[in-house]
């Protein structure tokens, strides 16, 4: 049988009520070269079961413990057979025609490496989750329009620093060159690492609004556990991806807004998130030796100008 154009690796972790929302989206592709593949982080609520039986044509992984979302995907990634991978939230909803969207995007554009998705709210259709994901000079990530209400203002194909990793896809050609996720990053701030290392080489990502997802924003994931890894994956995305020139451009700027995250964490004290990005800002700065040996490859791989990097991040 020939190769799928796509596979659709979707990482779960007792996630079973979602999951049938997604896969009857995913069936109704019109797209039919395509192949699913569940990535299961050990779940205990019946999950692995469930697919097995009702979701015979879904390709599940069963993994003997929770490896995270970076660990999902990539064991997901390394499975799968498409010339496409993209990655999928298990409370998504995808449009019907997604897939064909996604696809036609990468045909279209052979310097795509990453393609961004139309995200809106799964309760509140007419709402942004994000428009592609943009990276600031003082070192912040987002989602453009976010809680925007949908008025046609995204409705322009572009290009954008970043896709969000809950529906971002990927040429396989691309992640055989600069690698796929970081594990280490375990869960948040992985994508945008990624988009970093695909726009130090080169490839471009592209946003495309007819490529349209409904997602449960945050609904698994969240509280203290985000709080922690946004605080410690956020001083490694810095650390590891800008290039120096910019660095020394923009370190005042990186280093106060650092500051005031801990300031407001601090003045937060008694809440556990606040206490969680504590944490994990320290944790990212007593492992940031860790963060600079990935740096110098990822640097030496750099064949744009800083320039060109500079001109894509977005002004806080």
């Amino acid at each position: 049988m020939a190769a799928p154009r796509l596979s659709i690796v979707i990482p779960n972790w007792n996630g079973k009520h979602f999951l049938a929302t997604c896969l009857n989206a995913l069936r109704r592709q019109t797209e039919t070269n395509i192949e699913v593949l569940i990535v299961d982080n050990a779940s205990i609520d019946g999950s692995q079961p469930f697919v097995k039986t009702e979701y015979p044509e879904v390709k599940l992984i069963e993994l003997s413990e929770n490896r995270g979302f970076t660990g999902a995907c990539n064991t997901g990634i390394e499975a799968a057979a498409g010339e496409f991978i993209a990655l999928l939230n298990n409370d998504t909803e995808v449009d019907d025609r997604w897939t064909a969207e996604v696809i036609a995007a990468f045909d279209k554009r052979p310097e795509v490496g990453i393609v961004a998705s139309k995200m809106l709210l799964f309760d509140h259709r007419d709402r942004f989750h994000t428009a592609g994901d943009f990276f600031t000079t003082d070192g912040h990530a987002g989602n453009r329009g976010v809680w925007e209400t949908d008025r046609g203002q995204y409705n322009r194909a572009e290009y954008v620093f970043a896709a969000c990793g809950g529906s971002a896809a990927y040429r396989r050609s691309m992640l055989n060159a600069i690698g796929t996720l970081d594990d280490d990053f375990f869960f948040l701030l992985e994508d945008i690492d990624l988009a970093w290392r695909a726009q130090l080489t080169g490839y471009k990502v592209w946003y495309t609004p007819q490529a349209v997802v409904y997602h449960h924003l945050s609904a698994t994931g969240g509280g203290a556990t985000a709080s922690f890894y946004a605080g410690r994956n956020g001083i490694w995305l810095v650390v590891k991806n800008m290039p120096t020139s910019l660095l020394r451009r923009y370190w005042q700027q990186i280093l106060f807004r650092q500051i005031d995250l801990a300031w407001n964490a601090l003045k937060a004290w008694r809440g556990p998130e606040a206490r969680a990005r504590l944490r994990g800002m320290m944790t990212g700065l007593l492992t940031i030796r860790g963060a600079l040996s990935k740096r110098r490859q990822i640097q030496e791989q750099k064949c744009v100008a800083d320039d060109y990097i500079d001109n894509i991040l977005t002004r806080p």
